[in-house]
Formats: structure tokens, C-alpha cells, sequence
């Protein structure tokens, strides 16, 4: 059985608890405590302790994103990549990507000036993407979905982001929380303290 170092409110390790309800894969939790990370997290994710990391079989692998790869490989029904090469590519592109994103999130967490401007820019570029097509990964929903929407529902319920103005990211947030993964994380957004 896998095991998954978690932190409730890490939105990199929702990424990975996604990933496994979508798969229906069978896991253990072991919460980490962020503000207080045994020292032995860190012998599993050398040299910085991040989680997720997941466990299994002896195999120790840290990192949302190569996980997340791992499981739609290991556990390939449902996919979460398109069959077609070029759209798999496109997907694993957005993903990588994801970090302009994701500095704009924190820069806005820390209150920096001009952050929230920018992190609206980043809404307004998923919102053209998501005008073109309806998911991140395509045609059909997937892992650069699932990259982005711990973030995109942190902005809105913890920072207070605004979405009025990138009406297509509403929309995907509506027909995303129709998926029990993502209802789940809507509940553990829900029960974190707001930011600001």
C-alpha cells in the first residue's frame, strides 16, 4: 500500500491526494506538521523535507509533479493524460510552467506590492487557455487541472481573489467541483484559516 507524507494545507500534496481519488488507489496518511517537520522527513526528501512524498514497495519519491506522473503510469485507469502524443506534450508543458503561477500565488500570500496584480494576469492567462478549450489538459480533465486548482481555490477562499473578471475560471471551478476529488480538497480549503 502506498504511504503519503502529507500536510493538510500544502496545496503541492492536495495535487497528489487528487491524483489518488481520482485513481481510487488505496493509501495511508502520515500528517506532517510544516511548522514542525521531524527531522526524519527529511532523510525521505534530502535536503529540504517537502512533502508530498509517497512510499511504496521500498520505492521513496518526492515531488507533486513527478508523483503525480508516476501514478498515471503505475495506475493508468482513469488517464489523466490524453492519449494523443501532442496533446499529452501540451499537457506536461502547462505543468511545467506552473511556477509563474504559483510565484504569483505566494508573492500575493506575502502581501508583496503588485502581486495581486500579477496574480490576475495569471488567472486572465488560464482564463484564455480555458476559453479555447475547456480543460487545462485538453479535452477532457487531467493532471494540469489538478496542477493548478489547489492554488486557483486558495487564491479565491483564502486570499479573496476576486474571479469575476476570468469568468472561463469560474466555470472550470464549477464543472471541477462536480468531481468528489475536488469537493474533497473545496472541504479541507474550507476548514484553513484565511490568508490577509
Amino acid at each position: 500500500m502506498i504511504t503519503l507524507y502529507d500536510a493538510t494545507r500544502c496545496p503541492y500534496c492536495a495535487r497528489t491526494r487528487i491524483v489518488l481519488a481520482e485513481k481510487r488507489v488505496a493509501f495511508e496518511v502520515v500528517r506532517i506538521d510544516l511548522n514542525d517537520r521531524p527531522a526524519w522527513i527529511l532523510e525521505l526528501n534530502p535536503p529540504s523535507g517537502r512533502v508530498p512524498v509517497i512510499e511504496e514497495d521500498g520505492l521513496v519519491l518526492p515531488e507533486s509533479a513527478v508523483i503525480n506522473e508516476f501514478l498515471e503510469e503505475r495506475y493508468p485507469e482513469p488517464a489523466l493524460l490524453p492519449a494523443d502524443p501532442a496533446a499529452r506534450a501540451a499537457a506536461r508543458l502547462r505543468i511545467e510552467r506552473f511556477d509563474d503561477f504559483g510565484d504569483a500565488y505566494y508573492a500575493a500570500r506575502r502581501r508583496e506590492d503588485g502581486s495581486r496584480e500579477l496574480l490576475q494576469e495569471e488567472l486572465a492567462a488560464l482564463d484564455a487557455v480555458l476559453e479555447r478549450e475547456s480543460w487545462l489538459t485538453g479535452q477532457a480533465f487531467g493532471l494540469a487541472d489538478i496542477a493548478y486548482v489547489p492554488w486557483v481555490l486558495r487564491a479565491r477562499d483564502l486570499l479573496g481573489v476576486d474571479l469575476s473578471s476570468t469568468p472561463q475560471v469560474v466555470e472550470w471551478l464549477e464543472r471541477l467541483s462536480l468531481r468528489p476529488s475536488i469537493q474533497e480538497e473545496i472541504s479541507v480549503v474550507e476548514g484553513l484559516p484565511r490568508i490577509g
